[in-house]
This record gives C-alpha cells, structure tokens and sequence, in this order.
C-alpha cells in the first residue's frame, strides 16, 4: 500500500508538474503581448521585453484610441458581433433540426451537400462576383448574411439533436406540438452545451472579421469595422520610420513601432472574448465532447 501510494503521488506529481508547464507556455505569449503593449515604443525596438514593461508607457494605446472613427466602428463590430451570432445560432438550429429528422426525404443528399461544402468552394473571384450581383457591396447584409449557417456547426448540431432521446420529439408529437414548438420549446432549452460552443464560435468569427470588410465595404467609411481599423493603423505603422511622426485618423502623435502597435491591437480586439468566454465556459468544454462517448 505504502509503495502504491508512493508511486501514486509520483505520478500525480509529474502530471501536474507537466500541466503546470503546459499552462505557462500557453499563457507566456498573452503576458509578453501585455508587456509589449504598455512598453514604450522605441524601447521596445531594444528587444529583451518578456513579462513585464521595461519603460512603462500608454503610447501604443494612445495611437490606437486617437483615431476618430474606432468609436464607431467598435460599435458597429458589436452591433455585427449580436447580430450575426443571433441569426447564425437561429438558422444553424433549424436547418440542423430538419436534418436530424429521419422522415426527412432529402435527408441523405442534404447531408451530402454540407460535407462536400467543407472541402470544396466557390472561391474568392465567383463568391466577390455572387456578392455585387446580388448588390450587398457597401451593404450592412454583407456582414451576415454569408455567414448565416455553417456546415460545420450544423453538422455539430444535427449530430447533438440525433444523441438526444427519440421520445421528446415522439411525445411532443402526441401533445400537438409541430415542428418550430418541438425545435424552440423542447430541443434548444437542453441543448445549452452545442448552441454555447457554436455560439462562442461564430461570436469569435465575426469579431475578428475584416477581410470582407476590405473587400465589400471599403469605400463606406460608416461600415468600417473594428478589426479593419486596427488593421489600417497597423499599416499606417508599418510605413513610418522609428524617429518619425504618425499620422492616424486626424491626429499626428509621436513615436510608433509596428511591434508595439501589433501587441496593443492584440490586447484591444481579445479582451472582449476573455470577458465574455467564463460565462459560456462551462457549457463551451460540455458541447465540445459532443459525440466522444456512444451508448
């Protein structure tokens, strides 16, 4: 017993140890970013600079605060961000619900369709083409409606409604109850883990969105998003020289490094996600072992 308790606690010992590392490691790139971020700009060129600030300063912040139109484009990242998700979550439900149904004739080819869609697209040049034709360019609708539904996440939800117990459909059948009752009042309420993990995801995937921004949107300077912004300044960054002036927005401020910037930018865009991620954490780590154990 005594040589079995031993070697259990060297094992746990190890594992945790092991752990531990694994988390710092994890971690250590999100603290020098922070580190950088507040780090004076032309200090920073110094290198050396790994978890704490060398020469504190709120320059890098500064530069990135100062444009005139990042107020309204956080708004409106936010305003997407909602709205995208709210709309994604309601047609990945429906269109996963429909399939989930074994008396769905089309079921198979449906099925077919999605998983195809995973390896195989339109492109950049026929889907920029199908985005003028059908006049969404320096439209608001650009921003959502091509990323209503996933097949991804509706692969992830018809697989989560098909584990469910067949009897719920059945007995809501039996009550009366059609299909948008059966969908909204029975099967979405127990299915906090999968609508919690592929709402964090679409969440994630419209706030970090800017390309369809540059490509559709670029000329409406009131559709500017957060992250096309950033990304701008960023650039504005890139092509000034360590000693020289800044201009951004309609401000001119002082020394910049595309270095600093990039860390201040990192910092600015993911503490959104960080505030919201613990709320949804618990139902996030249940939604992504969807599908792991078969009964």
């Amino acid at each position: 017993m005594r040589s079995f308790k031993a070697g259990d606690a060297f094992l746990n010992t190890f594992l945790y140890a092991g752990l531990a590392l694994f988390g710092a490691m994890t971690l250590y790139p999100f603290l020098n970013l922070f580190a950088i971020s507040f780090n004076d700009p032309l200090d920073t060129l110094k290198g050396g600079i790994y978890l704490l600030p060398r020469v504190w300063s709120m320059d890098n912040y500064g530069i990135i605060f100062s444009n005139d139109r990042l107020l309204g484009a956080f708004t409106l990242s936010i305003v997407r961000t909602v709205t995208g998700t709210a709309l994604g979550i309601l047609c990945t439900a429906m269109f996963a619900y429909a399939l989930s149904l074994r008396e769905f004739v089309f079921r198979n080819l449906f099925n077919g369709v999605l998983v195809l869609t995973l390896y195989v697209n339109g492109g950049l040049i026929p889907t920029y083409l199908l985005i003028k034709n059908i006049h969404l360019m320096n439209n608001f609708l650009v921003y959502l409606l091509p990323l209503l539904v996933n097949a991804f996440f509706i692969i992830i939800m018809r697989s989560y409604f098909e584990s469910l117990p067949s009897g719920l459909t059945e007995s809501a059948k039996m009550d009366g109850a059609g299909h948008f009752q059966t969908l909204f009042r029975i099967l979405l309420p127990i299915s906090l883990p999968v609508v919690a993990t592929i709402t964090l995801f679409v969440a994630v995937m419209h706030w970090n969105s800017w390309f369809d921004n540059y490509l559709y949107a670029s000329r409406a300077n009131h559709l500017s998003l957060l992250q096309y912004e950033l990304m701008k300044i960023l650039m504005s960054a890139m092509n000034q020289s360590a000693g020289s002036q800044a201009h951004v927005g309609e401000s001119t401020v002082s020394v910049v490094t595309p270095q600093a910037i990039r860390a201040a930018m990192t910092i600015v865009v993911t503490v959104p996600i960080l505030v919201v991620y613990p709320f949804l954490q618990k139902y996030f780590i249940q939604g992504m072992t969807v599908g792991a154990i078969k009964e």
